[in-house]
Formats: C-alpha cells, structure tokens, sequence
C-alpha cells in the first residue's frame, strides 16, 4: 500500500528532525542524563514536527540501545514506529474530550509499563479537551507515578488554561527556513529517484510556509503526475492556488498604478478557477501583513508566516506609504462586504483594482459623479474646498468676480475672530481688491506666517473631528461641543468660547485631551484659550430659562419647583 511522502519518510531517530536543533539539543541531553520531565508541551503551528517529536522522545525512554537513543533498529523502536508498543499510548484530544475519556487515562496510569522502561502518554490537539476534562487531568499531571511522561502537543497554545501551562515544561516548535525544506526535500527526490529542479523545490518551499508536512505534501502531488522531472512551471500548475507571489506582484502592479496590467493579471488568477471572495480575503491579509512588517521591529511574532516570506513583505512595505497600505485594506474590505450580496464579485473587484490604482484625487472626481464617496482629504485640502463652497454660498449681490488663486489669498492678510464674521468679512476683501486697493505688506513675517497659519483650518471642520474622537474617549465630552464653539487657530494656540459656566469647567478639567486632540488633528502643539461668552448685554434670566439652557447642555430634563 502507498504511503504518502510525509508519512513514509517520518524522522525515525532526533538527527533526522527539520529545523529544530534547539528542541533536539533538549531532548538528546535529557535522554543521556537520565532528566527528563513528567510533562511536557509541544506546541508550534502545522506541521513542524510536534507528533513526530514526541514519539521520538517515547522512543528515546524505552530504547534498548547503549549508544544513541533512540537508535530507531531495535525492538522496542521498531514496534513503536508500528504503532504496537503497549507502553506508548497516543489519544486524539478533538474526538476524545471529555471528562469521561480523561478518567479512563487517569486509571491506567495506575498501571505500571508491561514492556518497556516508561508508560508516555501523547495528548495530540490537547486544546480541544473541554473545561471538565482539563480539571480532571490537573492532579494527575502535576503528580504522575514516577514511570509516566505526558506530552501535550497543540497548535494553539493559547487556549489552554494556566493551570496546564504551569504543569509542563514547554517547548516551541518554529517554523521550518526554506534552505531547510529545500535541502529535505531534495534529498527524499533523489531517493525515489525524481529530478526536481531548484526553481520547483523553491516554490514548493515558499508555498510550504515552514510547514514540512504541507512541503511534503505539495511534493506528493508533483510526484502523483507521473513525470520523473518537476520544474517550476509544473508546480505553479499543479498548486492552483493564490499563493504569496501573486499577492505581491499584483500589490507591486496597483502601487505602480498600471490599472490595466494589474486587471489582465487578476483575469489570469481567476481564469485556473479560483474563488473571487477567496482571493480577496486572501488579498487583504497580504495588506495587513504588509502594516505589521512597516510598524514592528519582531514581525514574526504576529505574522504569521516563515522568515523568507516575511523579508519578500518586507522589501516591498518599504515602498509602499502607510496611506497606501489604510487605503488597500479599507477598500478591499469594503468590497469584500459587497461581494457577499452581490452576483458580480469579480467586477467589484476589478473596480476596487482601478480605485487602488488612481490617486485620492482622482477618486475625488470620480465621487463627484455618483461613483462612490471620496476618502477623507488632509486638512489643508479640505479647508481650501471649505473656503471654495462658502465663496458659493455668499449672498449674489456681495459675491466677488472670478478671480485668479493670487485674489484668493486675501483671507490671510486679517481672520475675523469666529468663522461667521470670515463669511462676512471675505466679500468686503475681495471689493476692495478689484478696486484696485492693494493689501497691506507691511505686517511682519510672525503676523503673516500666523494668519497663514489660521487660515489653513477650518474650525468647524476641525471641532467636529476633535469631538468625535473625544466622545469615545469621555462620556461627558459632548458638554463641551454643546456648550463651546471653536473660534480661531493662531500659530501657538487655539479659542474655544464657551456659553456657560458648566462648559467651562469641563473644558478647563479636560485641556490637556483638548490640546492632544488638537495637535493630532491640526499636526503641531497649541495651546487651549477658553473665553466667556459676554452676555452684559441680555437682560435677566428667570430660573426656567436657566433650566432649560443646563438643560440642553447636559441632555436631560430639569424642572424648576
């Protein structure tokens, strides 16, 4: 009977094992020095030789051998391999997960091994056992007779409660390098006689992931095409299957903005038949890896891929821009979402390529005919399109003629002190200029780098944003936005006149929030000017318009008794 790769060739003695020295070094130490634990964890993604370890260890226990152990040719050795060792019991934790089952373990373990030197106990997929059954293992696993070891092995360590953790010496298994992979495989190919070229041992390898089992598994699939040579093309034809190389050639393509090459290389993808939605998921993790790997110093520890792959990411998050990478995740995402209800996922896709592919200003332009709504602009350019729809907005009997971007600049030499006199105050500006009045250059550099300054932003617009993160900072946020009105940015500081004395004191509890929010928002450290309302000129309140205003400010209805 045929025996796949992986299992055929499965490491029958530690000098065998891929990729992990550092757990084979522990091991072969414990084993000749007689100091071996009563529990351990392996624990490591797929395929990376967690099975194959412990049972080299319960080898290692019961070899009969006076040199090396295991020695993997003596008997003990051999009917382990076989499966048949009486003393070596291996127990699948995802179908045997109850409190039942681990009864069951805890009574033979009262049982003292008939065959060999030690009774070893492998738990494979250990996380799956329920909550009971990892409190009926406790008491046996932190003090099992003196003749049993207990090897946990799990993929995801981090289900597991601490009580287990803290019981078992741990050991993580890394993902395998490619040189390493490439090098095993080699060797098997040349064993059963199969020419693989490098180029098809590489992409197996890269496709792998640091996994050997999935190495050798693709490998077998090669292999079952009945050719005794693989090259690379074969490999590409026999995966079928979006792998890294292609997320980041069409990245490269979209970052390039050669929409139409980066459409025919989507087609290309889907014309093997893979699943749109597929690929788009797959797509944005690619963009997620791609912000790990620019913002983390250890990218390892979150990506999860082998050290290759992650150097292939790397090379291409160092030219791509952090917007880039927000944008690529937010509009896949986006599309992704509308592909679940939709017939036509691949033309949303095709879309979002094309969106990718374009500048923010173009997707501006393509907003402003229905297409779809354009991101965000930076402050300066939403405060320039501000000022554009108030010059609309003006009244037609004060508005100013056409004028050149030299006319536009007349804002800056005076800001009113709150956006509502801005309104009033611009269409007299202009007036003046095309009756010939000239602006005033005598101000200093100071005055005139500040009122520049002031009129990149615009208040509104930056009161709003600045109260929209505050308000998921602090509940009590909103007294501010309802009580206070942000009337000018200068140059070191910024206005907020407040309404009321309620207003008031939850601005100055909250400054250094207001000042940081601002910063964030307007890119330099300003300081918070609070300013009282004057009111000299209203006549006296009675007390149910008092309510009605602490009221409004506080959102609730007071009475007045």
């Amino acid at each position: 009977m045929y025996q796949a790769l992986y299992r055929a060739y499965r490491p029958e003695t530690f000098d065998e094992v891929l990729g992990q020295e550092h757990i084979v070094k522990i091991l072969k130490n414990q084993i000749n020095t007689d100091s071996t634990s009563h529990a351990y964890l392996f624990c490591g993604t797929r395929g990376t030789g967690k099975t194959t370890t412990a049972r080299l260890l319960a080898k290692g226990l019961n070899c009969l051998s006076d040199g090396n152990r295991p020695c993997g040719e003596c008997a003990n050795c051999r009917a382990i391999k076989e499966g048949s060792f009486i003393d070596v019991i291996e127990i699948d934790a995802a179908s045997n997960n109850g409190v039942e089952n681990i009864r069951e373990l805890r009574e033979s373990v009262n049982y003292p091994p008939a065959a060999g030197r030690r009774k070893v106990y492998i738990i494979d997929e250990v996380h799956m056992l329920s909550t009971g059954a990892f409190n009926a293992l406790l008491k046996t696993l932190e003090e099992p007779p003196e003749y049993v070891t207990f090897i946990l092995a799990t993929t995801e360590v981090h289900k597991l409660p601490a009580t287990i953790l803290s019981r078992c010496m741990r050991l993580d298994f890394k993902r395998v390098p490619e040189s390493t992979l490439i090098t095993g495989m080699a060797d098997i190919c040349e064993k059963i006689g199969i020419d693989a070229h490098e180029d098809a041992l590489r992409i197996i390898a890269a496709n792998a992931d640091g996994s050997v089992r999935d190495g050798l598994s693709i490998l077998d699939q090669c292999i079952s095409g009945g050719d005794s040579s693989i090259s690379g093309k074969d490999v590409l034809e026999f995966l079928g299957a979006s792998g890294d190389e292609d997320f980041l050639e069409l990245t490269d393509l979209v970052r390039k903005k050669r929409s139409s090459e980066a459409i025919t290389f989507l087609a290309g993808i889907l014309s093997d038949g893979k699943d749109v939605r597929q690929f788009m998921r797959g797509w944005i993790n690619h963009f997620r890896n791609l912000l790990m790997v620019k913002f983390m110093k250890n990218p390892q520890t979150v990506v999860n891929m082998s050290a290759e792959n992650i150097e292939r990411i790397s090379r291409q998050a160092k030219v791509l821009e952090p917007e880039d990478i927000n944008r690529g995740i937010l509009e896949l995402s986006r599309t992704l979402n509308e592909a679940g209800w939709s017939t036509q996922p691949r033309i949303l896709l095709e879309l979002a390529i094309v969106k990718l592919c374009m500048g923010a200003g173009e997707i501006r332009e393509l907003s402003e005919y229905g297409f779809d709504r354009a991101p965000s602009a930076p402050a300066k350019a939403v405060s320039a399109k501000t000022g554009e729809e108030r010059r609309e907005a003006a009244p037609a009997e004060t508005a100013a003629p056409e004028t050149d971007n030299s006319t536009a600049g007349i804002e800056t030499v005076k800001v009113p002190d709150s956006p509502a006199e801005c309104k009033s105050a611009a269409p007299d500006l202009r007036a003046e200029m095309d009756a010939g009045a000239a602006p005033d250059l005598s101000a200093s550099p100071s005055e005139s780098d500040s009122a520049a300054g002031r009129e990149e932003f615009d208040c509104d617009e930056i009161w709003n944003e600045v109260f929209e993160d505050g308000e998921a900072q602090k509940g009590s946020f909103n007294i501010i936005s309802r009580g206070g009105t942000l009337t000018s940015i200068d140059e070191d500081s910024f206005t907020v006149v407040v309404s009321n004395d309620v207003a008031k004191h939850h601005a100055e509890n909250n400054r250094s929030l207001l000042e940081e929010l601002m910063e964030k928002h307007t890119g330099k450290k300003r300081s918070l000017k609070i300013c009282r309302k004057d009111l000299s000129g209203r006549k006296k309140r009675t007390a149910e318009e008092i309510a009605a205003e602490a009221g409004e400010v506080l959102g609730i209805k007071v009475d007045v008794e």
